[in-house]
């Protein structure tokens, strides 16, 4: 998904400690009014990627414009007061609702900013006809060169690669801005630097990295070497830093909250409570903190729904559960205390994600998982090898 970071001004040798206050004060209950929400236009995906998570992404289960306009009645009141509310499309491809549908489903929400993430393919210039006309913020889903963004194909196992290019290419023809999503399957040393020139020869503004997760259908393990992880979010903190020409989510991140760390000011980073990003499936259903669980059901936790907007509005579904949290929520939230209790990393991450510890433990009331592990401890650990060589 794409979405904004703080961009740290502080040089990098100010990184030099992780060391916490005694205690973090962020984090604590979650909070009744999300940032943004995560819709779901179709469960269809076109393209078939290795390490996809959706279990529903071959069939194509339209989101009813109702659902959106329940959700819209909600998000309306929010984004009026706030400054700034987003609406991300996501959980499925979603252009694979057509151009139609999507607009449908977009058309009742006011004052908010709309945010698809798209693996491109189907980009063409009807499709940036529409996203000019609705002023929607791009993401784009590609790993690298064709080598790297090997796992993307579609059903008949044929690469994409050549079709998210296209989708690109037209983009960039039309002057659309996109940030860029990247799956890291192997990180390893070497390939920090390598992906780095990719993407800022690329043209994209921004850059996220996501260390692959082993989550919904994806069984594959993510349990990869530690020195292999820290090497990479070093190489990778080395490049951007040589040329900083794009964003780069993590890194910059990881040494705004390093230097704030130095100043004695990190507490005051984390949010006070949680963000719910709750995710509305197609079908109206409300899933809280994580949009991976959604259309998983669990022999002892159920559906992980906390409701469905047909049935009651998103500020009383949320309502509920801020008020009085029960069953995966509330264990999670217990995980959560021992991730503050227990790791010093609890204030840049905030407590190991509900998703990685249910996929991962079995679990919501675990601490560390893997991908902490990859994507928060190696990466604060990565930045800092890189301050100490400099």
């Amino acid at each position: 998904m794409s979405y904004d970071r703080p961009v740290s001004a502080a040089p990098p040798a100010a990184a030099s400690s992780t060391r916490p206050p005694v205690v973090w004060h962020g984090m604590r209950g979650i909070a009744p009014v999300p940032s943004y929400v995560i819709m779901q236009p179709t469960t269809l995906c076109n393209l078939d990627c290795g390490y996809c998570y959706l279990p529903f992404r071959a069939a194509d289960r339209k989101m009813p414009v109702a659902v959106a306009s329940a959700v819209a009645d909600t998000v309306n009141r929010w984004a009026r007061r706030t400054e700034r509310f987003s609406v991300v499309w996501h959980a499925g491809e979603p252009l694979a609702a057509g151009r139609a549908h999507l607009g449908a489903l977009m058309a009742p929400f006011r004052g908010v900013e709309h945010h698809v993430q798209t693996n491109a393919t189907l980009i063409d210039d009807e499709w940036c006809d529409f996203f000019i006309e609705r002023d929607v913020r791009i993401g784009v889903s590609i790993d690298g060169d064709a080598a790297r963004t090997a796992s993307r194909v579609d059903r008949a196992g044929r690469p994409a690669y050549d079709k998210i290019r296209k989708g690109i290419d037209a983009l960039q023809r039309r002057g659309i801005p996109f940030a860029a999503l990247c799956v890291v399957s192997a990180p390893t040393p070497g390939l920090g630097t390598e992906l780095y020139a990719f993407f800022r020869d690329l043209g994209c503004h921004a850059l996220g990295i996501n260390v692959e997760e082993q989550e919904g259908v994806n069984a594959r393990s993510n349990a990869f070497e530690a020195a292999d992880v820290r090497a990479f979010w070093a190489e990778l903190t080395a490049a951007w830093r040589a040329d900083p020409a794009i964003e780069l989510r993590e890194i910059e991140w990881a040494l705004w909250f390093a230097a704030n760390a130095i100043d004695g000011t990190a507490d005051d980073l984390l949010p006070r409570r949680i963000d719910p990003i709750p995710t509305i499936a197609h079908d109206g259903s409300v899933v809280l903190l994580s949009p991976e669980l959604a259309g998983f059901r669990d022999g002892h936790y159920g559906d992980f729904a906390s409701g469905n907007v047909t049935e009651a509005s998103l500020d009383r579904l949320l309502d509920r559960v801020t008020e009085r949290p029960d069953g995966w929520i509330a264990e999670y939230l217990t995980g959560v205390e021992e991730c503050r209790r227990s790791c010093t990393y609890f204030g840049f991450c905030g407590g190991a994600h509900a998703a990685n510890r249910y996929f991962e433990r079995g679990s919501f009331a675990g601490t560390e998982t893997n991908h902490c592990r990859n994507s928060k401890i190696r990466l604060i650990e990565g930045v800092l090898d890189y301050a100490r060589a400099q």
